[in-house]
């Protein structure tokens, strides 16, 4: 029996350019990357050096501080290169493609009987662990640790956010599979949350407590569903993971192949015809987006969503987690008097000369332009309007910014990701980086408590 959570507070940002139902297969990546800027927190170090050959799913690099943890190549082929900044640290891996691929293959599991210390280490070894993230601060879980209950959310709301059921469809096996798995390692439970008004394929799975959303966005977003199911309070911990994850993980826990395959969509204004292509983590993000065509004006290309993902190029990867690449019009030009003048292309929850208010199903051709500079926090209690957790946001960020660890510790750090924030920073007059402001906040935090 399913639950039902009603989202009140937030802001649904309808853009054009959202992804046809329609998925082509992309053209095979010559190199892939793995980007360590995606393990946030984590001390690479390398067990294969540039010229080493390596099958898919064979271990590349481990973590330092927890080295049963280990990261895999999404696919078979030479290392290639190892791109370091300051002080040799790592930033990139890249892996020239073997035509024909192979796999590093192991053991299956009697999923039914195992025990709990066999999956724990299973999913170390085989690169499937770095998936699940826990809260507090938003990084890879701590295999050490046993989380009150595990979180997965089946429903997108971000703008043109791939569709979560369109992508699992035909996937229940290895749904079940990971679900089963991940069931051994949390005395608590695995809370699911879907669309209100879907027919998603997790009704079908057994071991998931149903929850069913509805509301704007962020109410698609884990870390809203955690607070109005189970709040994170001092000493507790959850585990969270994405759906399409769990379907690599199921897939490797039935055939013994990590198999690193993604249903992405490529969507925006600047994609002149968007839809789903399948592909690897770390292909080149060109391999796909130029079979859809892009427009010839100037364009930002961004690995994951218009608020929680980063710029990159053409010739960029696509991300570890990521399941979205979207490309808009680059925002580089400035409107004359554009601050006091009516304009109807444009969505502002605080300025009334937008008209955004008028058609709530309206969709927007928007650009980067931030439309204003940086400049100090500024007080208008429209924070509270898009943010529906139970958490003071503005108070938040102040101590984030001024480092107050017990201010933060109060005010709730515990339970919010910097994805959390990407909607108040969307509509901040101030232009202040939220998300980079909370990020920081959970490092220090993560620095001085653990």
């Amino acid at each position: 029996m399913s639950k039902d959570i009603r989202i009140k507070k937030g802001l649904n940002i309808n853009l054009v350019g959202a992804a046809e139902q329609n998925t082509s297969k992309a053209v095979l990546s010559n190199v892939y990357a793995l980007n360590l800027d995606d393990f946030h927190g984590i001390t690479p170090k390398l067990l294969l050096k540039e010229g080493s050959e390596v099958k898919a799913g064979e271990p590349i690099f481990y973590n330092k501080n927890i080295e049963e943890m280990q990261f895999v190549s999404p696919v078979s082929g030479e290392i290639v290169e190892v791109i370091r900044g300051a002080r040799r640290r790592i930033l990139t891996i890249k892996i020239l493609a073997d035509k024909e691929q192979g796999f590093h293959v192991s053991k299956t599991l009697d999923l039914d009987s195992v025990d709990a210390e066999t999956v724990r280490k299973t999913l170390l070894q085989s690169g499937c662990w770095p998936f699940i993230k826990q809260r507090p601060y938003d990084i890879i879980a701590n295999p050490d640790a046993t989380p009150k209950a595990i979180f997965v959310s089946a429903h997108a709301t971000a703008p043109l956010a791939a569709n979560v059921d369109y992508a699992l469809k035909g996937k229940e096996a290895e749904l079940q599979a990971a679900i089963t798995a991940l069931g051994k390692l949390t005395p608590g439970k695995i809370h699911v949350s879907v669309g209100d008004t879907s027919s998603s394929i997790f009704t079908a799975i057994n071991g998931v407590t149903l929850h069913k959303v509805s509301g704007p966005h962020p109410s698609g977003l884990v870390g809203t569903q955690i607070n109005k199911i189970d709040p994170i309070n001092k000493g507790e911990m959850v585990w969270t993971i994405s759906p399409q994850d769990l379907v690599i993980m199921g897939e490797f826990l039935l055939t013994g192949k990590f198999n690193a395959e993604r249903v992405v969509a490529l969507a925006g204004s600047a994609v002149k015809s968007p839809k789903y292509y399948t592909t690897k983590i770390g292909a080149e993000i060109s391999t796909f987006l130029y079979a859809s065509g892009v427009n010839d004006e100037k364009f930002r290309l961004i690995n994951g969503d218009v608020l929680t993902g980063h710029k990159t190029a053409p010739d960029g990867h696509l991300g570890f987690y990521n399941n979205t690449v979207t490309a808009i019009p680059e925002g580089d030009d400035y409107e004359f008097f554009g601050w006091n003048k009516p304009v109807f292309n444009k969505i502002s929850s605080t300025r009334a000369l937008t008209f955004s208010w008028l058609n709530k199903n309206k969709k927007y051709d928007l650009d980067t332009n931030t439309n204003g500079e940086h400049r100090a926090f500024v007080v208008t209690g429209k924070y509270e309007e898009v943010f529906p957790l139970d958490i003071y946001p503005l108070q938040l960020l102040k101590a984030c910014m001024v480092k107050d660890l017990d201010e933060m510790e109060q005010l709730g750090l515990y339970e919010v990701a910097p994805e959390d924030f990407s909607l108040t920073e969307f509509i901040c007059i101030s232009k202040q980086p939220h998300q980079q402001i909370i990020r920081e906040g959970l490092d220090l935090m993560y620095q001085e408590i653990g």
